[in-house]
């Protein structure tokens, strides 16, 4: 019967072990460490001959849950929980990286992905291409005898360029890499990597999958052997886990996960719709917008273009960002997923980590806007924004 349940019970009912108190919410269990019956019965934990808990950095019943909530809705056997969606990017990365290793990524990232690869894997020896992903040739020439990781996000923050998975994975079966994918801006509900042949997907959980902007998380699913690895060999000496009570948030996040991205969605349409219109906007990206690549990939990769929209004015600088401070509605603020609508300049906010002629090659360009579109309703946030297109 569980297996045949819709994705849209199984973020209510999924993971969920019964408690032997019968609560009905998971509890918490705001714990460090955990007693043994015996230093017998410590000794086999540590050693792994017995199963059990032993310190939360190692696990805890409440992230437990998490995680096998989190692997049942991507399709994956198991799930590992981080302190943030950085800490899920660079245990899966250095994971599966060491001295010597090559990773082709993205030129488009988020800006502290992009930093973390080109600063911080070369003091380990990492080398990395950074190329643009919607051309296949280029994947390919840029993959040596060293290279073991094939890594993006799809849709691509900020500029929501979208990439064919099976495509990437055909490259990466190809030439026996490891490919991962970050799906923070689509939710298992709208994509599912792994069904694509994905080895590896990972979240920042701060956004739709908590959705209430109070909690910093991220997530990574894929195999047992490689969640294994990511957690017993990297987490656990770099210690980015993520805390029971941050964990139980999410779990209480995810219960709604479904009717919000519904209304994410709705409303996103609806001010792309507008925006489209609108002569003092000269692009908007969406996936799945008309004339798109995107718009093929709907039904065949992603259910639907999701909650992000981003965009250009016709206006220098200077005016966009007045644009931006007149709005009423829209918090100026990063991050996304949240039930508040949130606007935010990358060039100068969340990808200020790019040069200049990096952030031109990787398509992001000084007039750029990001929107997360919120729960509020469409009609209003629609009157905010043209209250403030028509001051520029």
């Amino acid at each position: 019967m569980k297996d045949k349940w819709t994705l849209a019970t199984k973020v209510i009912h999924a993971g969920h072990v019964k408690d032997s108190s019968g609560a009905l919410v998971s509890p918490l269990c705001q714990s460090a460490t955990f007693v043994f019956d015996s230093a017998e019965q410590g000794g086999a934990r540590f050693s792994g001959d017995e199963v059990g808990y032993i310190y939360t950095r190692l696990g805890n019943p409440t992230t437990a849950e998490l995680e096998r909530k989190m692997a049942l809705l991507e399709g994956s056997v198991a799930a590992a929980a981080t302190a943030s969606g950085m800490a899920a990017v660079s245990s899966a990365l250095l994971a599966n990286l060491s001295q010597g290793d090559h990773l082709v990524a993205s030129k488009a990232v988020y800006g502290c992905t992009f930093s973390l690869m080109s600063t911080q894997l070369n003091k380990f020896g990492i080398d990395v291409s950074l190329v643009d992903f919607k051309d296949l040739d280029a994947i390919s020439a840029a993959i040596t005898d060293k290279t073991r990781v094939l890594f993006c996000e799809t849709p691509v923050n900020p500029h929501l360029d979208v990439f064919d998975l099976d495509a990437l994975v055909s490259i990466a079966r190809k030439h026996g890499l490891i490919s991962i994918i970050d799906n923070t801006f689509m939710t298992p509900l709208l994509q599912r990597p792994l069904d694509h042949g994905v080895d590896i997907v990972i979240h920042s959980a701060t956004k739709y999958l908590n959705g209430h902007g109070d909690v910093i998380a991220g997530i990574i699913c894929g195999s047992d052997e490689q969640i294994d690895k990511i957690k017993f060999e990297t987490m656990k000496d770099l210690g980015g886990v993520l805390s029971p009570h941050d964990a139980w948030l999410i779990l209480r996040g995810l219960k709604t996960l479904d009717v919000r991205m519904e209304r994410h969605c709705d409303n996103a349409e609806r001010v792309v719709e507008y925006l489209s219109a609108h002569p003092k906007v000269i692009k908007v990206y969406y996936p799945g917008i008309e004339g798109s690549f995107g718009q093929q990939l709907l039904g065949k990769q992603m259910r639907r273009g999701g909650g992000v929209i981003a965009f250009e004015l016709d206006t220098a600088l200077e005016q966009s960002i007045e644009f931006i401070n007149s709005l009423q509605l829209f918090s100026i603020a990063v991050s996304l997923g949240d039930a508040e609508s949130l606007i935010q300049h990358p060039a100068s906010m969340t990808h200020a980590t790019y040069e200049k002629e990096e952030r031109e090659g990787a398509g992001i360009k000084e007039n750029l806007l990001r929107i997360s579109v919120g729960l509020e309703s469409v009609e209003d946030l629609i009157v905010d924004l043209e209250q403030g297109l028509a001051k520029i």
